[in-house]
This record gives structure tokens, sequence and C-alpha cells, in this order.
């Protein structure tokens, strides 16, 4: 039988009818939906609370029956997800501290709600003066100065509390012109990359076969799907298995940080090795 796969993760928590009025009232309880194609073929929509870690909710969905939709009687970030088999409504409030990826996670979530086999699109705008460009990801993504800027600060654990520059995504940063250079500078990483990738891959390893790799959809698709991982802040158990510190699975800069204090620890027993 399949594992589990997840397909979309979002930090929301939940919103509770208040009594039989019209009127929504958001749980301040941290947590996440977790959208995954369960070990039974089925879709399901998961609720998990981040405090506790346990899943409190759990539907099945099938397809075209359900749709995830902003709430428009409200002023803050509620949505519903509702049925048009039923009349079930369970409401959800967004948590990320940000509203910019809001439209992103709902239109990603109806596309799998739609038909499961949907190929979610990653760093598409939603605003109408972008709406005829491209969405085909972040492939052709040059990073701004600022951006290069803001992610030294994060590696170097230099950014400030009110620091107002743009956040950062994964997506940014392992592209292919970003990552290439590593196979040529860094020859002796090359084997010890290929463990971890698939079988049906040449040997010898080669850098031409990892340049196929970080230059292909399957490759950009799993960068996103990390992204969208960390987001949730529900990654603290797996990258604890990395040798990373539990909070380095709560989110992009905590991950990104956890990584350079790793670096900079081994380089400095290396030194000491050497000495």
């Amino acid at each position: 039988m399949a594992d589990t796969e997840t397909l979309l993760g979002f930090k929301a928590g939940r919103a509770f009818r208040r009594g039989t009025t019209n009127f929504v009232d958001p749980n301040p309880t941290k947590g996440a939906v977790i959208l995954t194609m369960g070990e039974d073929g089925l879709l399901h929509f998961t609720w998990k609370n981040r405090t506790t870690g346990d899943v409190e909710e759990d539907l099945i969905l099938f397809p075209s029956d359900a749709a995830f939709s902003k709430v428009t009687q409200s002023t803050g970030r509620v949505y519903v997800l509702k049925f048009s088999s039923s009349d079930q409504r369970h409401f959800f409030w967004m948590q990320d501290a940000s509203s910019a990826r809001d439209d992103e996670f709902v239109n990603n979530l109806n596309g799998y709600l739609q038909d499961s086999d949907y190929t979610p699109v990653w760093g598409s705008s939603s605003s109408s003066a972008t709406a005829g460009s491209s969405t085909q990801g972040t492939s052709g993504f040059n990073p701004t100065p600022e951006q290069l800027a803001e992610l030294q600060a994060i590696l170097m654990g230099q950014r400030g509390a009110t620091s107002q520059a743009p956040e950062l995504s994964l997506t940014d940063i392992l592209t292919p012109a970003n990552v290439a250079p590593l196979f040529t500078s860094h020859p002796e990483l090359i084997p010890t990359l290929f463990p971890h990738l698939p079988p049906d891959l040449p040997v010898p390893p080669s850098a031409d076969a990892l340049q196929r790799i970080i230059n292909s959809p399957q490759f950009r698709a799993a960068v996103s799907n990390f992204d969208q991982a960390l987001r949730t802040g529900l990654l603290g158990g797996l990258v604890s298995s990395l040798g990373l510190p539990e909070e380095a699975g709560t989110g992009i800069e905590p991950f990104l940080r956890a990584i350079q204090e790793q670096a900079d620890r081994e380089r400095r027993e290396d030194s000491m090795d050497t000495d």
C-alpha cells in the first residue's frame, strides 16, 4: 500500500459559527491545513494542531464536490470549505504573517479539489495586470540585488526585527543558475548527492546528469513542495533527522539560518583537526 503523499499545506486556524447566527469567530489555536493523497487512494483535507501535532480534522474529498473560497462578508482572511453534495461548512482563517500568498494557496488547493492529478503553480501573480503573463513557476527568475542582500543577511544572522525586505522562497534560491556552479567549483559534492537521487541515473556520476535534473520540472516541483512544507511549520521532526535543530523546520528563514550555522561549525571543527 502506498504511503500518504502530502500535496499542499499552509498555516491556518479554524473558525466557528457563532450559534445560529451568520457570524464566524476565529479560534486562536495555531494550525495548518494539509491536503494529502491517502493510503486509501483518496484525497484527504486535514487540519493539524501545530501546538500538539495532532490531526483534529480529516475530511475525505471527492473530485469537484468541494470548494475553498473567501468569506466575502468577513473583513479578515477567513475562508470556507463547502460541499455541493451537502450543506457542510468548515471555516478557517489564514495564519501566515503575510497575506501575499493567500491567493496562491487557495488557487492551488481548489485545483486539487477539482482534479487530484492537478499540477500546482507557484510564484505566479494574482493581479489583473499580470493575468496574461506566463505562470510557469520560477524557472526564469533572476534575483534582484535586494533579494540577494536579504539572503546574505539571513544566512549571516544579521536580519533586523524591523526589516521590510521581501519574503524569500526556496524556489528563488535553488534555481539552476544558482545551483549549477556548485558542481563545477566543488566536484567532490557530486558523488555524495547520487545516493539520494533516482536509481536510473547514469553512472559514474556526472555534472551533466545533475544539470539535467536541476533544470527539470520535477526538481522545481520538489523544491516548491519543500518550500510549502517548511511554511507550514510542521517539519521539526524531519529536520532533526538531518542534524538540524527542530526550530529549523518552522520556516524558510530558520531553515537557512540553521544550515549556515551547521556549515560554520563543521568548518571550525575541520580547522581544529588540521591544526
